[in-house]
């Protein structure tokens, strides 16, 4: 057991720490182009402002990122994988039902946190050519960024396979120009280091007048810690815990050589052309700041939208995201491409930068959706240590630590919503409603879906199977189970095998895929109901394997051939003699809301969002890659509540 789960943790090594670089810290590593800036704000520089902003950056990448992500949330990962949908798989099997809250939460803020960092990232990049030429318009660099993203999106289909080898060395380079420009001015002012001691930031929350709510600024400092856990798997925790060190001095370098100048600027007020962080890069290394700043951007973009694919795949593996066709546009392990995914981000990135205009109009945006999936992650993490570890006081001081601090950031990030705020907190919305959607339709169904305990009918089968007055269906007919044991079987492949109309066939096969809370197992299970007459399989898949269902059943048909259990050659002489293979038919069941149920307003809207999300989406067999050729599919009425009574009576003429 233990080698499955080992060649899916990757070592520590200096190429892995490399890696790490370039696809885990983008969205953090560029934070300090534009943190700076919303911090101050138009307020007058004080000492008071730089040192307390700086005191709660330091304490924001210290409290959050480092303790909360690095230490303990690498800490909660499942078989090496991280993220939200992982930490969902390892609680949700303690059978608490709420916590598929969190988890849909978590992921619908997340990909709207999608539409808002590759504009906000690559815009506060290009608008660093006011550093250069002041006359430079609006509009142009709105051109500049639309074209920049269209290209970035475009790109996607062909997998970033050769470009992503060059993005762990371009963040480094980056890293190192921060860290070097940073220290350049820090020297100059080297009392910015008082900044270190937490009085600085109490004070600037407490007493400085509206203090609290540059909390929200501030909080664009973490922005890209979720990254951390949720590509643990790509990476592993040894090298991100290693490349972590490293970035977390060169972000503080940056903040701090950014704090040192501005000190140098006390009493003054930014203006709409200054940015702290273009303002410290020497003007003989402007062009190439702002050219690896772009660069570093794209990277940042590039990992965030690729990161949206992985979760997405997830939630659909899950259940919990409408079936959307899966591409895999390289060899590189773990990359994918989600066609309708890609339009919808690169549509939702080209209207905020429409919309906001210009970074400070994003920054209002930016920052609310993803404080809500942090305390999505919290609540998930004190669950995890509460009962897997049995470690009550740890969980209750982790509770009490984190919902203080997140709620804090929570609560200053609210006064962004009237300033843009609201275009995340709708995205989020519209994505949560529809995961809802499917979870309560699920459940629906689940809940009325009866089960039959199948040793009541194999007589019934092998009577059906040589009485040759019914006419044959197939060889062998393969239907895609909901139960989940030999035992019992649904009551709806029953009534679809004797009741609808009788389907003869030599050899049954009940087939149930199930997602498992282990991110790669790839297995079988096969109970023989009848020898070489019907057989229950169940397939065990991982959320982060390919659910490729009629590859697998085809390798298992093959196996079990291999083994003496089923014979695979035609049984119609004409192609025995040829040794041609029997011929299959799968039929695919859909539940069908009956309209005799009598049932709640909500739960009719449910099955009938239902309804339209099925419609939009991949059906069950284009999912499973079973070939339309051979394949029946079916609706089946069940009941998702009472009968509807109805009062009719006889009349009879004299």
């Amino acid at each position: 057991m233990g080698s499955s789960v080992d060649k899916h943790l990757t070592p520590l090594s200096a190429a892995g720490v490399l890696i790490s670089l370039g696809i885990i810290y983008g969205d953090i590593g560029t934070s300090p182009i534009y943190t700076f800036r919303f911090i101050i704000g138009h307020e007058p520089i004080s000492e008071e402002l730089v040192l307390g902003g700086l005191s709660c950056v330091f304490w924001t990448l210290t409290l959050i990122t480092t303790i909360k992500y690095i230490y303990l949330a690498l800490n909660a990962d499942n078989k090496g994988e991280g993220g939200i949908f992982a930490l969902y798989a390892l609680v949700r099997r303690y059978k608490a039902t709420w916590v598929i809250f969190p988890a849909i939460i978590g992921c619908a803020t997340l990909i709207s946190d999608g539409f808002i960092t590759p504009a906000i990232s690559v815009t506060s990049a290009i608008e660093g050519l006011r550093a250069l030429d002041p006359t430079i318009s609006q509009d142009t660099i709105i051109y500049i960024v639309i074209v920049i993203l269209i290209i970035l999106f475009l790109f996607q289909q062909f997998g970033s396979g050769v470009v992503g080898r060059a993005f762990g060395p371009i963040m480094l380079v980056w890293f190192c120009f921060i860290a070097v420009i940073g220290f350049s001015h820090l020297v100059h002012k080297p009392e910015v280091l008082k900044a270190l001691n937490p009085y600085y930031a109490i004070h600037l929350l407490t007493l400085y007048p509206g203090g609290f709510w540059i909390l929200g600024a501030v909080f664009l400092c973490t922005t890209g810690a979720e990254a951390m856990y949720s590509d643990l798997g790509h990476v592993g925790k040894g090298n991100i815990r290693a490349g972590w060190g490293f970035v977390k001095v060169a972000l503080l370098l940056s903040y701090f050589g950014q704090g040192a100048w501005l000190l140098e600027h006390m009493g003054q007020r930014l203006d709409e052309q200054t940015i702290p962080f273009f303002q410290i890069i020497p003007e003989e290394f402007l062009i190439f700041g702002i050219i690896l700043a772009t660069m570093a951007t794209i990277i940042a973009s590039q990992a965030l939208i690729s990161g949206t694919f992985t979760l997405v795949n997830e939630a659909m593996k899950l259940k919990l995201w409408p079936a959307t066709r899966v591409r895999y546009p390289s060899t590189v392990k773990g990359q994918i491409y989600i066609p309708a995914i890609n339009w919808i981000l690169l549509f939702g990135c080209i209207l905020v930068v429409l919309i906001f205009r210009e970074v400070k109009g994003m920054e209002g945006a930016y920052g609310l959706a993803i404080t809500f999936d942090m305390l999505m992650t919290t609540s998930l993490l004190v669950f995890y240590f509460s009962v897997s570890r049995k470690s009550t006081y740890r969980a209750i001081l982790l509770a009490i630590v984190f919902f203080a601090i997140e709620g804090a950031f929570l609560i200053s990030n609210l006064s962004k919503f009237a300033h843009g705020g609201w275009f995340t907190f709708v995205m989020a919305s519209i994505f949560f409603l529809m995961m809802f959607t499917l979870v309560r339709a699920r459940r629906l169904r689940d809940r009325h879906t009866e089960f039959v305990d199948l040793k009541h009918y194999v007589g019934m089968i092998q009577d059906l199977q040589a009485d040759t007055a019914v006419t044959k269906e197939a060889t062998n007919l393969v239907y895609l189970a909901m139960a989940d044991s030999k035992r019992y079987i649904d009551s709806n492949i029953i009534y679809s095998i004797f009741k609808k109309r009788p389907k003869r066939a030599d050899v049954y096969w009940f087939l149930h895929v199930d997602t498992v809370d282990s991110p790669f197992t790839s297995k079988y299970l096969v109970d023989t109901i009848i020898p070489r007459k019907c057989f229950f399989i169940r397939i065990k898949l991982g959320f982060k394997t390919n659910h490729r269902v009629n590859l697998i059943f085809n390798k298992i048909i093959h196996e079990m051939a291999d083994a003496g259990e089923i014979d695979l050659t035609s049984p119609y002489p004409s192609l025995h003699k040829y040794s041609m293979m029997a011929d299959f038919k799968f039929v695919i069941l859909h539940s069908w809301a009956s309209s005799d149920s009598e049932i709640t307003t909500l739960d009719r809207l449910v099955i009938q969002g239902y309804r339209l999300l099925k419609e939009y989406s991949l059906s069950t067999e284009e999912l499973y890659g079973i070939e339309a050729a051979n394949l029946e599919v079916e609706k089946v009425p069940i009941q998702v509540g009472p009968q509807a009574r109805v009062k009719i009576k006889r009349e009879r003429e004299d």
